[in-house]
């Protein structure tokens, strides 16, 4: 298991985190197989299905192939979710909201947890409790505007964001220069289409090109 400052940095040096959840398993691993193809190598699988504990499994298998690869849960808002998810192998939990529960179970077993947050108080309150990585969340509904206003508060606390983010140089340079530390992307780049089509080729080249303009608004 890597430590918390290992894969705390990882992230911090990925700048972009791809996340998604679907039922089918082949379609799950051919997903990751062509974003790890694409340059990627930090994940946030989501916990929002049936078969979301047995799909994980099946990819955290998988890093036999890719060892590289950092795997994360999210959408995690109870200890049980926790402690299963940690115990099949999760690199690091995100969670889309702030729960002591959860922080309790990461620190516990030396695991990163990302809490989600949306005002100053649920940031002070997640940092009390030992947070360094918080994602704010939605994306779309703070705006990079709220980043800058209140990144110089917390001082120790790196910011990630997710929900709403456009993979455009605009939207994202926005988000970096605000102050934020990466973007996660989910239906914006996974998207239903990708999906239906099983069109992993396309969703390869897409992401080689996403990765490619990061680099360049960085």
């Amino acid at each position: 298991m890597h430590s918390i400052e290992k894969v705390s940095q990882h992230i911090l040096s990925s700048k972009l985190i791809p996340l998604f959840y679907e039922n089918d398993i082949v379609v799950v691993v051919e997903v990751v197989k062509a974003l790890y193809a694409g340059g990627i190598r930090t994940i946030e699988f989501t916990h929002r299905g049936v078969n979301a504990l047995e799909n994980f499994k099946a990819l955290v298998a998988l890093k036999n192939e890719m060892p590289d690869l950092f795997l994360g849960i999210g959408t995690i808002k109870n200890e049980v979710d926790a402690k299963n998810y940690i115990d099949a192998g999760a690199d690091f939990l995100i969670s889309p909201c702030f729960d002591a529960s959860v922080a309790d179970v990461a620190y516990m077993h030396k695991v990163l947890w990302i809490p989600g947050c949306m005002t100053p108080t649920e940031i002070h309150v997640a940092q009390k409790s030992g947070a360094t990585l918080i994602k704010l969340f939605p994306g779309n509904v703070l705006g990079p505007g709220f980043v800058d206003a209140i990144k110089t508060l917390f001082t120790g606390v790196d910011f990630l964001v997710t929900g709403g983010v456009e993979p455009t140089a605009q939207n994202m340079g926005a988000w970096f220069k605000a102050g934020v530390a990466g973007v996660g992307l989910g239906s914006k780049l996974i998207t239903k289409e990708v999906l239906a089509n099983k069109n992993f080729e396309q969703l390869e080249a897409q992401t080689k090109e996403l990765l490619a303009l990061v680099k360049t608004i960085r």
